[in-house]
C-alpha cells in the first residue's frame, strides 16, 4: 500500500474513478480490523484517517522501504494521538533484507531519525510485539506476556558476540540494554524461541 510513487500512479490509472490507491481497498470492502497493509510510505493525511477510522492496520516495513528507496514511513504521523492507526512492524521479505526484528528495529530507528523523530527501544520493542498484536487483532493472545496468553516469545542474549557484549556490559538500564539490543543485535541474539510456552528452538542445543 502506498510504497512508492510510481506503484500509486498505476493504481490511480487502473482505478481512475477512485480518490487514490486506499480507496481501491475500501470501495471493495477491504478495509478494517483485520486488514494489515504493508508500507503505507505515502499516505496521505485523508488516508491516515481513513486507517484509524476503520482500524486497519499498517506494518511498518523498513528493510524494503530503504532498500527500494520508497521513502520513509512517519510512525509519528501514524502514531497521531488525535487520530492514532494501528502500526506494527514487518520485515516485508519480497524487497526486504531480513527476517530478522531486532535488525527491522534497527532499520526503523534510522528511518525514524531521517524522519526527525526519535524511536527510543521502548516504542521500537512495542512496535515488534504488542504492536503487531493489536495491528493484526491477535493481542488477546499474543504480543506481552500477560496471564492468559500464548506465551509466544524468544529469549535474548545481550553477549551473543563480542562486540555486544563489550557494549551490553556498560549500559545504565534497562532502555539502554533494549536499544543497543535493537541497534547492534540480529539472529545470533536469539538464544531461545517458546511456542505456547514450549521450548521450540535452543540456539546452544540446535542440530547442525
Amino acid at each position: 500500500m502506498s510504497e512508492n510513487t510510481g506503484e500509486i500512479s498505476w493504481v490511480r490509472s487502473l482505478f481512475p474513478k477512485q480518490q487514490g490507491y486506499l480507496d481501491v481497498y475500501d470501495h471493495f470492502g477491504l478495509l478494517g480490523r483485520g486488514a494489515v497493509l504493508a508500507d503505507g510510505v505515502h499516505l496521505t493525511g485523508r488516508e491516515r484517517d481513513r486507517c484509524a477510522e476503520t482500524g486497519t492496520a499498517v506494518s511498518h516495513c523498513p528493510t524494503s522501504n530503504l532498500f527500494l528507496g520508497s521513502g520513509l514511513f512517519h510512525v509519528h504521523d501514524a502514531k497521531d494521538p488525535k487520530r492514532p492507526m494501528y502500526v506494527g512492524l514487518g520485515t516485508d521479505i519480497g524487497a526486504g533484507t531480513s527476517f530478522s526484528l531486532l535488525a527491522t528495529m534497527n532499520e526503523a530507528y534510522k528511518v525514524a531519525e531521517l524522519s526527525n523523530y526519535p524511536l527510543d527501544s521502548v516504542k521500537a520493542f512495542f512496535l515488534a510485539t504488542p504492536g503487531s498484536a493489536q495491528a493484526m487483532g491477535i493481542d488477546d493472545k499474543v504480543g506481552s506476556l500477560e496471564p492468559g496468553h500464548e506465551a509466544d516469545f524468544v529469549v535474548l542474549d545481550p553477549g551473543a558476540t563480542p562486540l555486544l557484549a563489550q557494549r551490553t556490559a556498560r549500559v545504565s538500564d534497562i532502555e539502554e540494554l533494549l536499544f543497543v539490543l535493537a541497534v547492534m543485535g540480529d539472529d545470533r541474539a536469539v538464544r531461545a524461541t517458546y511456542v505456547n510456552g514450549v521450548l521450540a528452538h535452543d540456539r546452544d542445543h540446535a542440530s547442525a
